[in-house]
């Protein structure tokens, strides 16, 4: 008896190289379990992230829109150029601002390099206001660019809709 229990012993040391080391199924079920937990924790806050970018590149590309649409009323203003009389100073659409106009003097004024793609939608698509249209309306009479905005009727992060940024 005693000689089969020394064998026992021997065989069942648990050490480097020997050929019973390893995880149990329980510590595998562990183990597995909290990383599941982690997983599942990390996806909201990948997420939010996301969402938070592109939040923040709307508004970088609405004050880019806004700030060349400012920049070409000013200059129409100071008559740097002639406009249709009924657009109040204000571009036509966005695509003039990224061709420009010519200015007196013969040279061509450009106000962006090109319209920014509205990261809510994936398109160059903004929705335009003109200065003629009702402020609570979504439709576009066309006579000029007064305003944008993302065609994007989600939610934002504080709970707006992008369409009213």
């Amino acid at each position: 008896m005693q000689g089969r229990n020394s064998v026992f012993r021997l065989n069942s040391t648990v050490g480097p190289g020997n050929a019973e080391s390893g995880l149990t199924l329980v510590e595998l079920i562990i183990t597995v379990a909290i990383v599941s937990i982690l997983a599942a924790a990390a996806v909201p806050i990948a997420r939010f992230t996301v969402k938070r970018t592109k939040e923040r590149e709307l508004r970088r590309d609405l004050w880019e829109l806004r700030d060349a649409i400012d920049r070409y009323k000013d200059a129409a203003d100071k008559g740097a150029f002639i406009t249709k009389a009924d657009s109040y100073g204000y571009p036509p659409d966005l695509e003039t601002l990224v061709n420009g106009v010519e200015a007196q003097g013969g040279k061509k004024v450009r106000f962006l390099r090109k319209v920014p793609i509205d990261p809510m939608t994936g398109t160059a698509e903004w929705q335009l206001k003109a200065n003629q249209d009702d402020p609570e309306s979504d439709s576009f009479g066309g006579q000029n660019v007064f305003d944008v905005h993302s065609k994007s009727y989600a939610a934002g992060l504080d709970g707006t809709k992008y369409s009213t940024w």
